[in-house]
């Protein structure tokens, strides 16, 4: 398990010093609910406004993708126990409009943040650009709680490892009372 999360911090370190900077203006989001997200491409990361403080996992997932459809209860989970510095953020991407999307995300009991490919239509070719992304899903980018990208990681990533994550880049603070739980 050590070896794996090495592993997968090694990649998302290259791969982050690899990505190309791009100046964009502001991109907007809007979720299944209709508020509406706004983020700023910074020269480390992604400034989700309205979300500072918070570990944000960005999901870029498919409503037909095997692994995707797996980590969902593992996200469901997460969002509930880390609530108060977690924002997981998912990106439908095979298609899906937003009443299906809001559908699909009721029947699965999903507690996080879902965004419908077309109410975040800037923001994946962004992502694409930035972070030199084939586009293969699940795909993710975990922005610390200083807006700084961290990890970025193609495929599934299993439920301890994202939690590890979590509680690695949690202020100290929240690290102490996390371990007296």
């Amino acid at each position: 398990m050590k070896k794996l999360f090495m592993m997968i911090l090694l990649f998302s370190l290259t791969s982050l010093m690899q990505a190309k900077e791009t100046k964009i203006p502001e991109l907007k989001m809007t979720d299944i609910n209709g508020k509406t997200y706004r983020v700023q491409g910074i020269k480390d990361g992604l400034l989700f406004k309205g979300l500072e403080g918070k570990i944000v996992f960005l999901e870029f997932f498919g409503h037909n993708c095997p692994p995707c459809l797996a980590s969902i209860p593992h996200l469901i989970k997460l969002q509930k126990k880390y609530k108060d510095r977690l924002a997981i953020v998912a990106i439908e991407v095979q298609g899906l409009h937003n009443t299906q999307l809001a559908n699909f995300a009721k029947k699965r009991g999903i507690n996080y943040t879902v965004i419908a490919g077309e109410k975040s239509s800037v923001m994946v070719p962004y992502i694409r650009k930035r972070a030199d992304w084939a586009g293969l899903i699940p795909y993710y980018l975990i922005v610390d709680t200083e807006a700084k990208v961290r990890y970025m990681q193609e495929g599934m990533i299993p439920e301890k490892i994202l939690e590890k994550i979590i509680l690695d880049l949690s202020p100290k603070k929240e690290q102490k009372k996390a371990v007296k739980k």
